[in-house]
């Protein structure tokens, strides 16, 4: 087994490592004041933003479930694996050489377990993509061929084909290096009595892959009578890379034009995902082997941003000069049995989702490929764009079943629409759906309220409203004291400082951003003026540790804090070795200082780099909120701005300040209990020049104060 990797490689890895490009390969990031982006967090589930990333500084924090941390971190989080394996991981997607304290022999393969099967799927992919041309595949290319993909259509997705036989994939990749257990790992063979074999033989494949375009997995279709696995399709079993619960078919091609069109069209199959796209509906995604669940909701709610309105989030269709701009999920199930089950099987997921959720199903029951064989690409961008929502559907389907023109045919509709109905979680369109029912069926409304109330009961239904004010682990939405007034949005929206984007310099909008901070915050809750100095302090520090005078933080000591939090942090800072060296990277600066903090404090670290600070924007950060690449962890600690030294100056006086007020008062107290004499003199003495001490501070500091 190899040995530890060496520590320069570890942070020559975290300094090539772009933690915006990482997380947004799977979470929408919006920007969200100058040089910080929000999305919803891929480790809990949310409806409102509190996932924050700091690109420039390499940091992020959910103030939503706690989570933060390095790059490092959030690869751990997201693949489940260790430290060292993250950052192998990484080291292979940036092409990083590591090397170990007692590395392992030269014959041994290289890289974690991860890399390995991914590298597998990838070979294997290559394999199966140059069977498709042989000879043996003509039966492959007639069925591909006769749904209207042509070859150029079939390379763009990776169509491949998987050769009849027993070993051929598995000879293939031993001869490549891969061991029979890696084969066996990732999912591309079994062990059976006479040794390993191929798991794909004789089928049409897909490669099944990530948002970034890694192969996870496979899947595959039936070609030959004589095959020994019945099933018309199917995937990869569940490994280490692959969750069927947890991947979607084209998500790789798609991702962009979600992100973008704040749309995805979910269908059912593979060649439906390549008829959609096909006919220039570049959101298709599909499920591999399962129904569409909770966990593949996640995965579009966080490409597919939510609507809202300051603190107020708006859910449904909107419009405006007449163009749909909301969130959108189609779902093209089919018109039959089958459809209709899976159409109720989404009504388990949030509420949130299901407003924004609609149906497709076009005329004959045709799925989307058969649509585009045979009426064309306009059919099937037609389907989309008429879809229906998916509580209409469910529920108009439950009641189209009985003739309502009679008593017993309208008490049926109402006994089957009512469950349904009583689903609904969101109370805002419980009664509405109610009505509308009740208004189809032809009955009166209290037998329908009546049925929904029973059903509701039984189910346990819990009660929701989608389109409440959001609050944030109990403190309520951004009201007028820290909202418009000021010139700020909540920390979920997009944050406007000012016209100039420069806070320091209007007094009023600073104080105000200085307040939400302490406000917003989720390790302390108290809002007074001597926290809000020691938080600021703390955030200038962990952000922008050059800013800091070394000759006034050497002044400092405990009794200079009072916050139980910063006293903590403050002892934490010096075992780290208190200010960092000017050479040190800034990714090492935190690393550092969260590994110091231990784990009671790492989160108190992660979320205070994460805070905005009352201050012009850094270059870094206008990089970052531009889209550009910034120097992010890997470049040293850059050096402050002269508004960043002044802010930092005027929060190290202040706790100086509050030193010697303190030392003054204890001298004081015990001055009162002294007799009249020298020690009384002496005493008085030491007070007059710690109060010479605090005027020449204050002169010092704050006579070019623009506050």
């Amino acid at each position: 087994m190899a040995g530890m990797i060496k520590k320069e490689d570890v942070e020559q890895v975290r300094a090539r490592a772009d933690l915006y490009d990482i997380v947004s390969a799977s979470v929408t990031l919006k920007a969200s004041g100058t040089g910080t982006f929000v999305g919803l967090c891929p480790f809990h589930d949310e409806k409102t933003p509190s996932f924050n990333v700091r690109p420039a500084l390499g940091v992020w924090h959910c103030f939503g479930c706690g989570l933060g941390g390095d790059v490092f971190k959030f690869v751990e989080q997201q693949e489940n694996i260790d430290f060292r394996e993250a950052v192998e991981l990484l080291a292979d997607r940036y092409h990083i050489e590591l090397h170990y304290e007692n590395g392992p022999s030269p014959d041994k393969p290289v890289g974690s377990k991860r890399t390995r099967l991914l590298e597998a799927n990838e070979e294997a992919q290559r394999f199966f993509v140059s069977q498709i041309l042989t000879k043996e595949a003509l039966p492959a290319r007639k069925l591909l061929g006769g749904r209207n993909f042509s070859q150029a259509d079939c390379e763009r997705f990776g169509c491949g084909y998987a050769p009849q036989g027993w070993d051929n994939l598995v000879r293939h990749l031993a001869g490549k290096g891969f061991t029979q257990q890696e084969m066996l790992d990732a999912g591309l063979a079994r062990r059976g009595q006479r040794g390993v074999y191929d798991y794909f033989r004789g089928r049409v494949t897909w490669p099944i892959r990530d948002s970034t375009g890694r192969t996870l997995g496979f899947g595959a279709r039936k070609l030959y009578e004589d095959d020994t696995i019945n099933a018309k399709y199917i995937n990869t079993p569940d490994t280490a890379l692959y969750r069927k619960t947890q991947v979607l078919y084209g998500i790789d091609i798609a991702k962009s034009a979600i992100v973008k069109k704040r749309q995805a069209v979910i269908v059912e199959g593979y060649t439906d995902v390549m008829a959609m796209h096909l006919a220039g509906i570049d959101t298709a995604i599909a499920t591999c082997g399962t129904a569409f669940g909770a966990e593949h909701a996640k995965i579009v709610r966080r490409l597919i941003a939510d609507d809202s309105l300051g603190a107020v989030q708006l859910i449904g269709p909107l419009k405006v000069d007449g163009q749909s701009l909301s969130s959108r999920i189609v779902f093209t199930f089919d018109g039959d049995a089958a459809g209709q089950k899976a159409a109720l099987h989404a009504f388990g997921l949030d509420a949130t989702f299901l407003s924004q959720t609609f149906v497709a199903v076009a005329d004959d029951n045709l799925d989307p490929c058969d649509l585009r064989i045979e009426r064309g690409n306009e059919a099937v961008r037609s389907l989309v764009d008429h879809a229906k929502p998916l509580y209409d559907f469910v529920i108009d389907t439950a009641i189209g079943r009985f003739d309502t023109t009679y008593t017993t045919g309208q008490m049926g509709a109402v006994k089957a629409a009512a469950p349904l109905i009583a689903q609904i979680r969101d109370r805002s369109l419980l009664d509405l759906y109610t009505r509308k029912a009740t208004r189809r069926i032809g009955v009166d409304l209290d037998v329908m309220q009546r049925e929904v109330r029973q059903a509701r009961r039984q189910l346990h239904v819990r009660d929701e409203d989608a389109y409440a004010v959001k609050r944030r682990n109990g403190v309520g939405g951004v009201g007028p004291e820290f909202g418009e007034s000021a010139g700020i949005v909540g920390r979920a929206g997009n944050a406007q400082i000012g016209a100039d984007n420069n806070p320091y310099a209007n007094p009023a909008v600073r104080r105000s951003l200085e307040r939400r901070d302490a406000n917003e915050q989720t390790y302390y809750r108290i809002d007074d003026a001597v926290f809000v100095c020691e938080q600021q302090f703390m955030a200038t520090l962990i952000q922008v540790p050059r800013a800091i005078d070394p000759a006034m933080f050497a002044s400092l000591s405990l009794s200079n804090f009072m916050t139980p939090v910063f006293r903590s942090l403050f002892q934490a800072i010096a075992a780290a070795g208190g200010l960092p060296d000017v050479a040190t990277p800034q990714g090492l600066w935190l690393h550092n200082l969260a590994k110091a903090g231990g784990p009671l404090l790492e989160p108190v670290v992660n979320e205070l780099a994460v805070m905005p600070l009352p201050l012009p924007p850094s270059e870094d950060d206008l990089r970052a909120s531009e889209g550009k690449p910034t120097n992010g962890a890997e470049a040293q600690l850059r050096p402050a701005t002269p508004a960043e030294q002044q802010y930092a100056a005027e929060l190290t006086a202040k706790l100086l300040d509050m030193g010697f007020m303190r030392r003054i008062g204890a001298v004081r107290r015990r001055m009162a209990a002294l007799p009249d004499g020298e020690e009384k003199i002496a005493l008085l003495g030491q007070i007059t020049q710690m109060e010479t001490a605090r005027k020449d501070l204050q002169s010092q500091i704050f006579h070019n104060n623009v506050g």
